[in-house]
């Protein structure tokens, strides 16, 4: 199969195109750079480009099978800052690269989804089945597309897997492909970089949430095996399979606090850490309830949350220069 990867060369999408490539599949980028980096698209085919200029991406789709769609906006907090900058490329954008892949032979679309569209969640663990009532744009705009895909497959048949991530994290395990958000905003990046004296101090958002060691517990899940599930999605698509809508989680959540200790354990540094305000809008607990990307795809997350921070290290080691362990 060859599959068209928008985004790709930012940090799940460089990732999924790997994955992609060992398992037998040819991979045509598409990424306007924005956010993404010509280096983590190394080896493979670059097409320099936005998704919503349709003459290119006309072109593109005929000589493809499939469309795995990463390329979006996806800071939380810049996306309640600036919405107009959201709702522009990820919903906007987002419908252009859907109505061109209409008007082509492809019918085989995998998303790139978030557990934010579900908001505050009713119930934990967090299954399929909740209430998708976002919280904030970047939420909302990755709910819009979801809905589209929903209506489309109706009408015109289009097969889609719409993939909600948890937290994602970790690198590649070939050292080529990891976290360079500018700015970065993911906590385990700046965790380790707090350890390792490359950033400052890290900041932790509250302290007095009702869990058990009173910080935020996330389900953190490594972007290989995110990658995986996007691999086994677009094959069951391809052979066959009916339209989904799957979490992506590990099934088990990590409080921030356990977080910081298997850090300093994992990298044999302290960390230095303070914890201030809680940011409006956090909910304490976040974690997916797996079974179903299980039985519809035989997917399940493989790597724990030490192995995420083991590859993470040697990532920004990699990248800074500072001597290990």
């Amino acid at each position: 199969m060859r599959v068209l990867v928008t985004g790709g060369s930012g940090y799940i999408g460089s990732c999924a195109v790997r994955h992609l490539a060992a398992a037998g599949h040819e991979v045509v980028i598409l990424d306007n750079l924005s956010t993404g980096h010509k280096e983590l698209a190394r080896g493979y085919e670059l097409v320099v480009g936005d998704i919503a200029d349709r003459k290119l991406v006309d072109g593109l789709l005929k000589r493809v099978d499939a469309v795995m769609h990463f390329a979006a906006f996806i800071n939380v907090g810049e996306s309640v800052k600036n919405p107009r900058k959201y709702y522009e490329n990820n919903v906007e954008k987002g419908l252009a690269l859907l109505d061109a892949v209409l008007a082509s032979k492809v019918r085989t679309f995998v998303f790139s989804s978030t557990c934010a569209v579900f908001g505050v969640p009713q119930a934990l663990p967090m299954t399929e089945e909740l209430p998708r009532e976002p919280i904030n744009p970047y939420g909302a705009s990755k709910l819009f597309i979801e809905r589209v895909l929903e209506s489309y497959s109706v009408a015109h048949g289009l097969k889609y897997a719409a993939l909600r991530y948890f937290n994602a994290a970790g690198a590649h395990e070939s050292g080529e492909t990891g976290e360079m958000h500018d700015p970065e905003t993911h906590l385990i990046p700046l965790a380790l970089r707090a350890a390792l004296g490359t950033g400052p101090a890290l900041k932790v958002f509250g302290d007095d949430f009702d869990t058990l060691d009173g910080t935020c517990v996330r389900d953190y899940i490594h972007v290989s095996d995110l990658a995986e599930a996007h691999v086994k999605a677009v094959e069951y698509l391809n052979a066959g399979g009916e339209p989904v809508a799957l979490n992506l989680g590990t099934g088990k959540g990590s409080s921030i606090k356990e977080l910081i200790a298997l850090t300093e354990e994992v990298s044999g540094r302290k960390l230095p850490h303070e914890y201030v305000g809680r940011r409006e809008g956090d909910p304490p607990a976040l974690y997916a309830a797996a079974a179903k990307a299980e039985r519809v795809l035989g997917w399940k997350a493989k790597r724990d949350l030490r192995e995420i921070l083991r590859s993470a290290l040697e990532w920004e080691l990699k990248k800074s220069g500072v001597v290990g362990k």
